[in-house]
């Protein structure tokens, strides 16, 4: 038997995470299977308007993991899978898992047009395990849900965002060979570029932290001015996330893999008139960011 827990879990904020701390502590001697759905359904479902998510799938299952899963189900969800039944759903997705203990949020929906509810999940049950509905976790006033993480990014309120969170905000990919541009100006940086539909902070500058993650021990991290935008000054198009490691010229991190951790917001996006102006900024930056850094 297995204690199973079913939800979306982009970002895997508190929230999530209360919810397996809830199932963990209801059964700690079982099993603690997480099941997901990939790609996020409102993509499938309004594909006009797919949400900007906030963890690679990669990312999701690790932060599971560490929130406590043993075991993390990954169903792919598409239009057919939508139009089941809430029964099928529960036949063919909850049964095979042999749950004693299904735990969800109380906003849980599932099946065709959303119609089951907890109530009918614990109804198909037919006591054959026990269905629990937790309540939404708030930070201050506010409920923590995916929505308001993303809304925050897009305002580029990343401390606010680090609060729904639980952690702050981190962006991950490969290090692309970029203009270089950086290097001659004495701030090279370590560019990723933004993919479709993944969030990220608006275009700025920001305090943070980078991360290597193609090592075996312990990743090596270092403290970053951060800028995310398509580098207006120089006419670019591509948006992307621009790290510049303080007082680290010796780096060699093309192709590597590396996690952005964004702390706060320095500045907006500027589109300056020359090099020079460029260049007495970016050392303004550095020191907002060393202040910053100082503190947190």
């Amino acid at each position: 038997m297995n204690t199973v827990v079913i939800g979306n879990f982009d970002g895997v904020h508190p929230g999530h995470q209360a919810v397996l701390a809830e199932a963990r502590r209801r059964r700690p001697d079982l099993p603690l299977i997480v099941v997901t759905f990939w790609p996020h359904p409102v993509s499938v479902l309004h594909p006009d308007a797919p949400p900007m998510l906030l963890t690679s799938l990669e990312g999701r299952i690790e932060l599971l993991q560490d929130a406590g899963a043993d075991r993390v189900e990954v169903v792919r969800f598409t239009k057919e899978f939508a139009a089941w039944s809430p029964q099928r759903f529960v036949s063919e997705i909850v049964l095979p898992l042999e749950p004693a203990l299904v735990v969800v949020g109380e906003n849980f929906r599932f099946g065709a047009q959303a119609a089951g509810s907890v109530a009918t999940l614990r109804e198909l049950s037919g006591g054959r395990f026990e269905v629990v509905g937790l309540p939404l976790v708030g930070f201050g006033d506010e409920e923590t849900c995916s929505t308001r993480i993303r809304q925050a990014l897009q305002a580029g309120d990343v401390a606010h965002a680090a609060k729904h969170l639980g952690r702050p905000f981190r962006f991950r990919g490969v290090v692309a060979h970029g203009d270089q541009r950086g290097r001659t100006l004495g701030f090279p940086t370590a560019n990723l570029p933004v993919p479709a539909l993944r969030a990220c902070p608006a275009d700025g500058v920001y305090a943070g932290r980078v991360w290597r993650l193609d090592t075996e021990s312990e990743p090596e991290h270092w403290p970053a001015a951060i800028s995310v935008g398509s580098n207006p000054t120089f006419d670019g198009v591509q948006r992307r996330v621009e790290s510049y490691v303080l007082d680290r010229v010796d780096l060699e991190l093309y192709d590597v893999p590396i996690m952005v951790e964004f702390v706060d917001r320095i500045r907006g996006q500027i589109r300056f008139g020359s090099k020079d102006e460029l260049v007495e900024q970016l050392k303004a930056d550095v020191a907002a960011t060393r202040e910053i850094l100082a503190t947190r």
